[in-house]
């Protein structure tokens, strides 16, 4: 299966990956600092285990950060 993260293909050899196992498989930092967008729509972090991801599915990972002065 092949996923696009954040702008690069990525292969996998499943053919489903629920959002919880990719951000693990990706080496995310922080995932619970981590939101993330399928197509577009971004997921609620309590569906992260449910929701899988399929074959040409476009992921980004939003990272948020504080700050200012």
């Amino acid at each position: 299966m092949q996923i696009t993260i954040n702008g690069e293909n990525k292969e996998f050899e499943a053919s489903s990956l629920p959002i919880l196992t990719l951000l693990e498989v990706a080496e995310v930092e922080s995932p619970d600092m981590v939101s993330v967008q399928v197509n577009g729509k971004v997921i609620d972090r309590t569906l992260y285990a449910d929701t899988r991801l399929r074959d040409k599915d476009e992921v980004d990972f939003l990272y948020f950060m504080g700050g200012g002065a």
